[in-house]
């Protein structure tokens, strides 16, 4: 018994850690499992893109993730810097990348410096060529884009090209002729001497209520819809709206200045985003006779083809094709990036109830104008001009238009959309019927070009 006793005695400890054993196992494999789970969710936020839209207006980055990123923004001056800090973010390949995409033609940009500042703090160091106004905004996901921060580089002093372009121009035209006595330059007036007409329209008499003044130069904004984050619509074939309405709105403005009494002004002439109250208002800034904005439609349906001519509408679209396009053009502001939190007059000024019936006519005549040139070169998906409440057509006393070219949904029509001749065709056609709207409509005088509404 006492054997036996001794035996119990002896292997009593055995089992017992033999059954602690197994417990600081599962413990260990328990521990190990909530660890992989927990892994992922105390990674940081993945930067999925980063892109840099530079302009004189303004430069442009954007961050795009796939969750909202907590961020802070500090200026620097000595030399003049601008510090995002970043929180929870991971150093990416998207974001080591975004240094390469700063080009030595940034206006405002010399380069950008990355490094994790803290553990938890991932900082951007944006060396300035010059003092900056900086906005940083969130956006959120919408269309193809997932989250976006937003940091834009304003100048201290607000660019106005359009403007400069037009003040420069009118010094040049009033510099004295070789037959004229020797005189210094004098500051741009007004009103050049320059023929209210071209002359291949000047025949077509004149409507007797609006008599043309006889010093006139005629100013015409070219509106390339769409740009930066706004690519507008794709083509099967990989054609940004964006690259389409630009080419055309380049073309149109070298045909426009080619006229002895013609002016154009892009509202943007490069791949960034403009926003719809601000073509609105660089028109306005240089009294634009004209407004047209150049765009290519697209459908759900790839035969859908032909080109169509909008204006603006007080009592709703005119169908319900114009309405969904309407809409969405007017969706551009979300898909491009506005900072919703600034205040800005002209916003509430452009979408105000105004009453356009006058205006609304002057659209509809240039829009029959421009619609039948544009029959000469392609179907018209309608036979008549349409309607519908386009944000960008909302400038007081500027007749305006939107032009849609063709549809960039259309293979075929696609590839006419990206290739000169067609290009070249519809900057000849718009600008016959602005010339033809002219003929029968001359522009009334005008007292100065104004800096300000």
């Amino acid at each position: 018994m006492l054997k036996e006793s001794r035996t119990g005695l002896t292997n009593r400890p055995a089992a017992l850690t033999e059954r602690h054993l197994t417990l600081l196992v599962l413990l260990f494999v328990l521990v190990y499992a909530l660890f992989l789970l927990a892994g992922p969710a105390q990674a940081g936020t993945q930067i999925s893109s980063a892109r840099v839209w530079p302009a004189a207006d303004y430069t442009r980055v954007t961050l795009e993730t796939a969750a909202p990123v907590r961020h802070s923004l500090l200026t620097l001056k000595d030399p003049d810097r601008l510090v995002l800090d970043l929180q929870d973010v991971d150093i990416s390949a998207a974001l080591t990348g975004l240094a390469a995409k700063i080009g030595a033609d940034d206006p405002y940009v010399k380069g950008v410096r990355i490094g994790r500042f803290k553990p938890d703090v991932v900082r951007l160091v944006f060396d300035l060529k010059s003092e900056v106004k900086p906005q940083l905004f969130a956006l959120p996901p919408v269309g193809e884009y997932g989250h976006r921060l937003v940091l834009d580089l304003y100048p201290l002093v607000a660019l106005d090209p359009l403007l400069a372009f037009l003040e420069k121009y009118q010094a040049q035209a009033e510099q004295p002729t070789a037959a004229d006595a020797p005189a210094p330059a004098m500051k741009p007036q007004p009103a050049p001497a320059i023929a209210a007409v071209p002359p291949s329209i000047a025949a077509a008499p004149p409507t007797a209520a609006r008599a043309p003044d006889p010093r006139r130069l005629i100013i015409i904004a070219v509106d390339a819809g769409h740009g930066g984050e706004d690519p507008g619509a794709r083509g099967k074939g990989g054609t940004s709206e964006k690259d389409v309405t630009l080419a055309i709105a380049r073309k149109l403005k070298a045909r426009i200045d080619q006229e002895s009494s013609m002016k154009a002004v892009l509202t943007r002439d490069g791949d960034y985003f403009v926003p719809l109250h601000m073509r609105v208002e660089k028109a306005r800034r240089v009294k634009a006779d004209l407004f047209v904005s150049v765009h290519a439609d697209a459908w759900v349906r790839p035969d859908a083809n032909g080109s169509s001519v909008f204006a603006l509408s007080e009592n709703g679209a005119s169908s319900a094709a114009a309405r969904w396009l309407a809409k969405k053009e007017n969706d551009a502001d979300l898909i491009g990036g506005v900072n919703l939190d600034g205040k800005d007059r002209y916003l509430a000024m452009t979408l105000a109830d105004l009453s356009l019936t006058a205006q609304i006519n002057d659209n509809l005549k240039l829009g029959r104008a421009v619609l039948d040139e544009l029959g000469g070169i392609n179907n018209l998906h309608k036979p008549h001009v349409e309607q519908a409440g386009f944000a960008v057509l909302k400038a007081p006393n500027i007749p305006s238009i939107l032009v849609e070219t063709a549809f960039i949904s259309n293979p075929h029509e696609e590839r006419r959309l990206r290739s000169d001749p067609y290009q070249d065709q519809m900057a000849e056609a718009v600008l016959a019927g602005i010339k033809r709207y002219f003929s029968r409509n001359p522009p009334l005088s005008r007292d100065k070009i104004a800096t300000n509404p």
